[in-house]
């Protein structure tokens, strides 16, 4: 049965952008957004939504998918990739930004651009950079992989430019950037766009990541930096050790900043942001001997309570937006696919499907839940003859270096991950996301879904979604109820021991009134 239903997915169903209905003897041409093992909940281009688009007025196909006979069932639905059924306000994606050089760009900022095959900005890109360079605080809210990182660090770059030539000497270890990740693979990332886009400049850029923090304090090493990338918790500590200086910081930014300011991180955050003048920043281009800070913050999901996180550091009301009209929305461009099926089962599914993947050329990512569960995929490959490599947090340092970036090198192409390897990381090469293991928050989903379907990604990417455990079901309703109608996607909270601490809070509740 489960065979059987894979075929029936990589055949016409899934692969299949269009619908022939013979009608009368004539031939019409339907656009699916949604088909389904049962064809009764397949939606097309041309069917109607009920005017009550709340979540009860719609059928679903994975509406009864709680049911325990459900998962031995093969049940499956496939998003498809379509046109979007609501109309974005205010967006054009059909023009993507300008031409870098609209942006007075320095010489050899424009030729390492041109070098790296970069011309013209995206939508994102086209709204930040202009924000930026006229000083503003600015938040940069956006779907995965629509050139976040460019769109603040050409800007900065520019202005660092100007900046180290008009203050001359400074202290060692005292950056004019610093720039903050959730991750050490995002930070490597960021620092190797970093120096590409510095290169023929005399501009420092340097990287600190965790794991070191206390070798670094015992043998501090001090030099001239200018670009400063590393995660929060050592930063933090050689800050306060007194071996990095922020007097002279210019910029600082937040990248995956819905991670950074969660309840993970927020205490260790405000606390060492509030070492900035960031109250000071409109004033820094009235003299060189004003030393305000200017604040970037750049992410995919975006809590609604971003305000009231902020406001312990910074007025919120002085924050330019540049928010995509494609936040929070499913991606439309990419095949979404959800198998019903149990657990005992995932694992000869994923094998089939890896093992068509590699025939087929498409390097593949598969997530987890759990470390234990990535480990365990890895080794269950690697005992069928398939060489995965696995990523997680729980990982001794020495071991985790350079994992991703085998895979990236095409060393190797299938990667067992969790989400540590989901936010922000260029994953131009992935053609295939499996969900071994369901998200149970919205944000997890978005974030994991866009490893594909990238600027500058491959065609013809896919997600596999496999839906094994009941409590994630209810989030497959949501997911889909926004495929059908339109809709943004709903509860997009990336503050995930927030919502986990509240539930528990509620459970507690629940018990106590009882």
């Amino acid at each position: 049965m489960l065979q059987r239903t894979y075929r029936q997915l990589i055949s016409r169903r899934f692969l299949s952008t269009s619908s022939i209905v013979l009608c009368n003897k004539n031939v019409v041409q339907r656009e699916p957004i949604i088909t389904c093992k049962r064809p009764e909940f397949d939606l097309y281009s041309d069917d109607k939504i009920p005017g009550n688009k709340s979540f009860k007025s719609i059928p679903l196909a994975s509406e009864k998918w709680t049911h325990p006979k459900s998962a031995s069932a093969g049940d499956f639905f496939i998003i498809h990739p379509h046109k979007p059924r609501t109309p974005y306000e205010d967006s054009n994606f059909e023009k993507w930004g300008a031409e870098f050089k609209k942006f007075d760009f320095d010489e050899i900022l424009l030729e390492n651009l041109a070098n790296n095959e970069l011309s013209r900005s995206t939508w994102v890109q086209n709204q930040a950079i202009p924000l930026i360079l006229n000083n503003q605080h600015v938040l940069i809210a956006a779907e995965t992989g629509c050139g976040k990182t460019l769109a603040y660090l050409l800007p900065l770059i520019q202005r660092l430019i100007k900046t180290k030539e008009r203050l001359g000497e400074r202290p060692f270890n005292s950056p004019l950037l610093l720039l903050l990740t959730p991750g050490r693979e995002l930070a490597e990332q960021i620092e190797t766009v970093a120096r590409e886009m510095t290169k023929g400049t005399d501009l420092k850029v340097k990287l600190i990541l965790g794991g070191h923090t206390k070798q670094l304090m015992m043998n501090p090493t001090f030099e001239d930096m200018d670009i400063l990338i590393g995660s929060v918790g050592g930063i933090s500590k050689l800050t306060t050790s007194k071996i990095l200086r922020m007097n002279h910081c210019r910029h600082v930014v937040l990248d995956e900043a819905d991670t950074l300011l969660d309840d993970s991180f927020l205490n260790k955050m405000q606390w060492f942001l509030n070492k900035f003048p960031f109250h000071k920043n409109h004033l820094q281009d009235l003299s060189d001997q004003i030393i305000g800070c200017q604040l970037i913050l750049a992410s995919a999901t975006m809590p609604h309570n971003t305000n009231e996180v902020l406001q312990s550091v910074i007025n919120p009301e002085t924050i330019v937006r540049v928010v995509s009209p494609n936040l929070h929305r499913l991606m439309t461009h990419v095949p979404q696919r959800f198998l019903r099926i149990s657990k005992m089962n995932r694992s000869p599914q994923l094998l089939s499907i890896v093992k068509s993947d590699l025939k087929s050329g498409r390097p593949v990512m598969i997530f987890a839940n759990e470390s234990a569960t990535s480990d365990y995929i890895s080794i269950f490959l690697n005992n069928n003859g398939i060489n995965c490599i696995n990523l997680h947090g729980q990982m001794l340092q020495k071991i985790r270096v350079g994992r991703f970036q085998q895979f990236q090198q095409g060393e190797v192409n299938v990667i067992s991950t969790t989400d540590v390897a989901s936010r922000g990381l260029d994953t131009t090469r992935v053609k295939h996301v499996v969900n071994f293991d369901f998200p149970f928050y919205i944000s997890d989903y978005i974030h994991r879904c866009g490893r594909v379907g990238r600027v500058g990604s491959a065609e013809n990417c896919y997600i596999t979604n496999f839906v094994s455990n009941a409590a994630t079901i209810n989030l497959v309703n949501r997911i889909e109820h926004a495929a059908r109608t339109g809709q943004e996607l709903e509860n997009v909270n990336a503050n995930i021991k927030g919502q986990i601490q509240e539930r528990i809070k509620r459970q507690i509740e629940n018990i106590s009134a009882r």
